[in-house]
């Protein structure tokens, strides 16, 4: 079966049941809808896309006000702000088989088109699980090459999958608008990161965007090519020359093997965070003064991205393995605040940064394992820590009382503790029939 036969055939499998109708999907998707909301919210109290909102609102106001916006938007600037601030500090879902985020781009599109559709929860919430399971599959199908990063590419797929769902269209006109879809993919590079410039926060919010204009374009008659367009751009843009692929079959919920995050940062950092963590814990008193040496040994492809040292600003730290070891040492988190201008130049976390050396671990790399040994030599001594496995992983999910927390913990400071209770027992509990606008209201 190729590639266009069987997105058909998950499109009509996705369009023809209730993608809430097992509990276990469902309760994934309020968590996942839950946990990204919380780190759009975060995002949107960060400058720059405080700055994007009141730009786009003064020059395309609309209908949807984003919790933690100021001014309304239209659905299409809501979905770009949406993408881009749920990103802004790294603390969003993935997919490990799909090496990207399929629930962030389904997200941006969906929840702006629930608030601006006045849609209920269990609409945007079957929305969302249609878009991650297209772009999941998606994502593990056009595997990218080096130099280029996930985000706005392939995520297009479940953000104009989500967005058809939403506003009512035909498995037709759905697999036609994925066509259209891969038509158009951009070439997004990891470039901007290496250099720490924030403009791959918003590949995501173009993507999601997009997605929602390709759906309606193909419902307004737009044509595209009946097949053969998620092939010629595998070939075409990312030189595939291999052996025929599958997608994942009808009946296997790929959203019930992704993971949440438990901290703000790029999944490779969190091994070493981890660790920092439990060193902390088996601390009778936390000094991190008398640290005089860290030794981190991690996986090869951890140090392929995430080998920013000295970082200077908020997108180099997320995709630092130094910077948060040193952060995780000192606070004993790492959330959103880590990015701040003033943590960025902490004296202690620069202290500490500085000192960390980082080697492969070949034992890791061979077996493809996720881990880190951290090694902290203080006055105290020396001990070693190894971790294998960070909460949020697919063998290890984060429980819901978990996801609450991280919501409340990131929304609090920004709309207050009755506002952030409020949204997250709403959404985790709400009736699927109630309006997704009056979760939210203030």
């Amino acid at each position: 079966m190729n590639v266009d036969t069987s997105l058909a055939t998950c499109v009509s499998w996705l369009f023809e049941a209730d993608p809430l109708a097992e509990k276990v999907v469902e309760q994934r998707a309020r968590q996942l809808c839950l946990d990204t909301l919380g780190c759009m919210i975060a995002g949107l109290a960060k400058p720059e896309p405080r700055a994007m909102v009141t730009a786009m609102a003064g020059m395309d106001a609309g209908m949807v006000t984003l919790p933690g916006a100021a001014e309304p938007l239209s659905i299409g600037s809501a979905a770009y702000i949406a993408g881009l601030s749920a990103c802004w500090d790294e603390a969003c879902e993935g997919l490990p088989r799909a090496h990207g985020r399929p629930g962030l781009h389904a997200f941006a599109a969906t929840f702006a088109l629930g608030l601006g559709g006045h849609h209920s929860l269990g609409e945007t919430l079957a929305a969302l699980v249609t878009g991650f399971e297209v772009g999941g599959r998606m994502g593990e199908y056009l595997r990218i090459r080096p130099g280029m990063h996930v985000d706005g590419i392939w995520g297009t797929f479940g953000a104009t999958a989500g967005a058809a769902r939403l506003l009512g269209y035909s498995t037709a006109t759905t697999i036609a608008a994925l066509q259209g879809t891969a038509c158009q993919l951009p070439y997004s590079l990891y470039l901007p990161i290496t250099h720490g410039a924030t403009v791959r926060n918003a590949y995501v919010g173009e993507a999601a965007r997009r997605g929602i204009f390709q759906a309606m374009a193909a419902n307004a008659g737009i044509t595209t090519p009946p097949k053969g367009a998620i092939d010629a751009f595998d070939q075409t843009a990312l030189a595939y020359d291999g052996p025929a692929k599958t997608l994942a079959p009808v009946g296997e919920w790929l959203i019930t093997q992704g993971y949440l995050k438990p901290y703000a940062a790029v999944r490779h950092v969190h091994y070493g965070a981890q660790a920092a963590i439990e060193w902390r814990k088996q601390q009778a008193a936390v000094d991190t003064s008398k640290i005089a040496l860290l030794e981190l040994s991690i996986y090869g492809e951890a140090m392929t991205y995430c080998g920013n040292r000295a970082p200077t600003t908020p997108i180099q730290a997320q995709f630092s393995l130094s910077y948060g070891l040193a952060w995780a040492l000192t606070a004993g988190d790492l959330g959103p605040d880590a990015y701040h201008a003033a943590s960025l130049t902490d004296g202690e976390v620069r202290r500490l940064e500085d000192m960390v050396q980082i080697t492969e671990a070949p034992e890791y790399t061979a077996q493809n394992l996720r881990a880190a040994r951290l090694t902290v030599t203080s006055s105290d001594g020396t001990s070693t820590l190894v971790v294998d496995a960070v909460p949020g992983e697919v063998d290890m999910p984060l429980p819901a009382d978990e996801v609450e927390a991280k919501f409340i913990r990131y929304v609090t400071p920004i709309l207050g503790e009755d506002q952030a209770n409020k949204m997250a027992q709403g959404i985790l509990n709400a009736p699927l029939s109630s309006p997704l606008v009056d979760l939210l209201d203030s």
